[in-house]
Formats: structure tokens, C-alpha cells, sequence
């Protein structure tokens, strides 16, 4: 394998872990992706599907997340308007403690799915092959 292609290698695999940076600032998710891949999509073209793909992946996760979050703190603000009684008393707390489950199952398993799915790609990409990350909708053509 000549240097050429090992820098392909690397660069596609940094368009998908670069996602990991997520964790550590806020929207890093998108833009560690959206950076490698405009930083260097030039020089290395092929590079181009690998930051797509990532990006739309990315994107997906960050509207899913958000839908999740309002959902959550609909079902947690829906029990306080609906009750004089939020956390007790003659009032049920299901709403408030269903709502707050159901809502951070969901974000969590979308996350988790997230963080699988962003490391099997990056390990496909330093293979040399191409992957498509299931669910993600092209936000990016």
C-alpha cells in the first residue's frame, strides 16, 4: 500500500471518529466530521463520500436527539400543568416518571446506536471500504 492511499485510509477514517468529538464539545459531532472532510476533500477526493455519509449520519443523530429532548420535557412539563399536585398527593406520577424514562431510554439508545455505528465506520474506512450508516437521511448529496 503506497502513501497515497494509507492518507486516504486515515483521512476517511477521521471523517467518522472525528464525530467522537462530540463528547467532548458541544455539536462536535457535526463539525469534526464537516471539518476533516472540508479541510480535505481537495487534496484527497475520495475522501468525499466518507464525509458525507458521516455528516448526514451526524445530522440525523442531532434532529433525532432533539426530537427525543422535547419529548421528554413535554411529558415532565405536561404533569406540572396538568396537576396541582406534580410530585404526589392525589395526583399519579406516572406521567412525570413515564415520561422522564421513556424519554432517556430513547436518547440514550440513540446515542449509544450512535457511538456503534460511528466506530464500525471508521474501522470500515481504514479498510478501504465504504459504509452506509442505516437510518441517516441525505442531508448532503
Amino acid at each position: 500500500m503506497d502513501t497515497r492511499e494509507k492518507d486516504i485510509r486515515t483521512w476517511s477514517m477521521l471523517c467518522h471518529l472525528s464525530a467522537l468529538a462530540g463528547f467532548l464539545v458541544g455539536l462536535g459531532n457535526v463539525l469534526g466530521p464537516l471539518i476533516v472532510w472540508q479541510i480535505k476533500k481537495n487534496e484527497l477526493p475520495e475522501i468525499i463520500p466518507h464525509g458525507k455519509a458521516s455528516v448526514n449520519f451526524q445530522l440525523t443523530l442531532l434532529i433525532i436527539d432533539i426530537i427525543a429532548s422535547l419529548g421528554f420535557f413535554a411529558f415532565i412539563g405536561s404533569n406540572f400543568i396538568s396537576s396541582p399536585f406534580p410530585f404526589g398527593g392525589r395526583s399519579s406520577t406516572f406521567p412525570f416518571f413515564g415520561g422522564f424514562i421513556a424519554g432517556g431510554i430513547v436518547f440514550t439508545i440513540i446515542n449509544i446506536l450512535g457511538l456503534v455505528f460511528t466506530i464500525i465506520a471508521g474501522v470500515r474506512a481504514n479498510n478501504g471500504e465504504a459504509y452506509s450508516y442505516p437510518f441517516a437521511i441525505r442531508f448532503v448529496k
